[in-house]
């Protein structure tokens, strides 16, 4: 079906209905802008919330990345990455494919529409033109024609009258026969023109006008065959990143899958393992006896009796203790291993229970105390060390055995690296000043001398820096598995210590608390022998004398290794005052002594004692 012959009188509804077209087709490309803004803003939406959630650089969540669960989320970070890339493919493929496209298939649109509309119009007023012609001519062939009617009448009533001369009638008939002569003229005219006339519009309502509506018709059907093909391509445009958004999800899964349980079980184990092991059981506490012990059943003063079971008492928050039946053995290993109970002005998590504020407070439950002592954590080899500062040691003294093996791996890795980096900088100089020496004009070998002196330099460092390490790593990994042959030969004493504390430690042993000892001690060569070496070594030590006495000012239960249980007014001998850890070492008889806080009992020094 044409336009041009079905439609040949509809000429302004069609003009209507392309300018309609036209709307539709903008319309469509206004929508398709729209969604592209949409995709645009999903997608920065989506890689704002992936960088949100990406591990900070330099900071604790990049440990967190070891397990493989969070490996699993990164990659579903790395991947939500891309997928937000599909959707700006998506809005850059429709904005260049269809909106931009459409916008200037529209621009060509219009110019043809207008230029067909202009010729329909052109050809409209043409005919327009002809029928006005038409009609005068019809007009003033219609007013010829009466003029000669009345001009005939006047004639024949002229000639009729017998009073009217012979002129008079012979001007009329002349004005008769002028009349009908431009009558004649005037039809001739008015067929000449109607003829004309016919043929114009024969031609406009079957030629030009068929012909230009059909040029609209198939620009109107163009336009509708382009938006539907936009339609498809908007489509595939989707369609297209399907696979790749398949893929992205494919990687997500498969992430997920990657999840290793038991990977991460033993990444918690390595993280955190201290290389300690298990207390050993408490001591039954018999409270049958006589409340004033002769020996704290606790102390590790008690080195006659025979006792090698390892003891801690209820509130310890430390670990086991290697127990061995010399004297002097005692006065280096028997100081507290936890702070002493604090004086009134101060409060202690690890203070006794019955403490200068309420000297008559109850024990608290074994399972308490025992929980306590589970979740401790490590202490300080001594006291003292607390004094000087939590800096963190350079071998990782501060931590537990395993975790320090892992540090001490981990800094001996990172000098390798180092070192590797300046022997290849090393290596590279050199090569350049062959180049140098074979090629003068390149530059002066000399010149490359201290350059390669400070290379050199830096790797006599970082090797000698990494040798200390190793070392100490050596030392570690040497220790760790002789502690399953020692049995429980640990001490709670575990926390942050300088280096050099390690010494001083040591050599105050004997005259001190600070002394305790622990596995990290044995980093010393004069402590790095086992438990059964102290019998011969001490065997002939005296017992240390008293340098002046002392009066207990509260009941104090002396329930961890080193401590004696003293009553309220009692006096007991003093052999080693405080040395700053809040500890005083004090002797009740020739086989019992220990330690007891100092904030509970008043000190009385013989000068002579203690200035001999």
């Amino acid at each position: 079906m044409s336009w041009g012959t079905e439609l040949w009188d509809q000429f302004d509804n069609l003009e209507k209905h392309t300018q309609w077209g036209i709307d539709i087709l903008e319309k469509y490309i206004k929508f398709v802008k729209e969604r592209t803004e949409i995709e645009l803003s999903y997608a920065k939406q989506l890689r704002n919330l992936a960088k949100k959630y990406q591990p900070k650089k330099n900071s604790k969540e990049e440990e967190e990345y070891r397990y493989t669960a969070c490996k699993a989320f990164l990659s579903t970070l790395n991947e939500m990455n891309d997928y937000a890339g599909q959707h700006e493919v998506i809005s850059e493929n429709m904005t260049s494919n269809i909106t931009v496209e459409l916008a200037r298939y529209v621009q060509e649109l219009k110019q043809e529409r207008k230029s067909y509309f202009h010729d329909g119009r052109k050809a409209q007023q043409h005919i327009e033109i002809c029928w006005k012609q038409l009609e005068s001519s019809k007009r003033r062939f219609e007013r010829d024609c009466k003029e000669a009617d009345r001009a005939q009448q006047y004639f024949e009533k002229m000639d009729a009258d017998i009073n009217v001369t012979k002129a008079d009638v012979e001007k009329a008939r002349q004005q008769a026969q002028v009349r009908h002569q431009m009558a004649e003229d005037s039809k001739a005219d008015y067929s000449s023109i109607l003829q004309k006339f016919n043929h114009e519009q024969h031609e406009y309502y079957h030629t030009h006008i068929p012909n230009i509506f059909q040029k609209i018709q198939e620009m109107e059907e163009r336009r509708i065959v382009r938006i539907g093909e936009s339609m498809k391509t908007y489509a595939e445009v989707d369609r297209q990143v399907i696979p790749i958004i398949g893929k992205c999800l494919d990687e997500i899964v498969k992430a997920a899958e990657s999840i290793d349980q038991k990977n991460d079980s033993q990444l918690v184990i390595e993280a955190y393992k201290s290389g300690f092991e298990p207390p050993g059981d408490i001591e039954f506490e018999d409270y049958t006896q006589p409340m004033k012990r002769t020996v704290s059943d606790n102390s590790l003063s008690n080195s006659r009796e025979g006792k090698s079971e390892l003891k801690f008492g209820g509130k310890s928050k430390g670990k086991l203790w290697p127990f061995i039946k010399k004297n002097k053995l005692m006065s280096l290993l028997t100081s507290p291993h936890q702070p002493p109970p604090p004086p009134p002005a101060s409060a202690s998590p690890s203070a006794v229970p019955n403490g200068p504020q309420s000297p008559k407070q109850q024990k608290e439950p074994l399972s308490h105390r025992f929980n306590e002592f589970m979740t401790s954590k490590p202490k300080m080899h001594c006291f003292r060390s607390l004094k000087r500062g939590g800096a963190t040691p350079e071998d990782f003294s501060n931590l537990p055995p395993e975790q320090r093996r892992k540090k001490l791996q981990q800094k001996v890795d990172e000098l390798n690296k180092e070192i590797q980096k300046e022997m290849d900088q090393r290596d590279a100089i050199t090569k350049m000043k062959d180049v140098y020496l074979k090629n003068p004009q390149m530059g002066d070998p000399a010149s490359l001398d201290h350059k390669l002196a400070e290379v050199s330099q830096n790797i006599e460092k970082l090797r000698l820096e990494a040798q200390k390490f190793e070392a100490w790593l050596a030392e570690v990994e040497g220790r760790l598995p002789a502690r399953s042959e020692q049995g429980r030969r640990q001490s709670g004493m575990f926390d942050a210590q300088n280096p050099a504390t390690v010494n001083s430690c040591a050599q105050d042993r004997e005259s001190s608390p600070d002394g305790s000892y622990t596995e990290e001690q044995s980093q010393e060569g004069e402590v790095k022998v086992l438990a059964t070496d102290f019998d011969d070594e001490f065997d002939e030590e005296e017992p240390l004398p008293a340098i002046g006495t002392c009066k207990a000012l509260y009941t104090f239960e002396g329930q961890n290794e080193g401590t004696v249980s003293v009553v309220e007014g009692e006096t007991l001998y003093v052999i080693e005052e405080d040395k700053g850890d809040g500890w005083t070492r004090i002797r009740r008889n020739e086989d019992e002594e220990g330690y007891v806080p100092t904030s509970y009992v008043e000190v009385y020094l013989d000068k002579n004692a203690k200035d001999s």
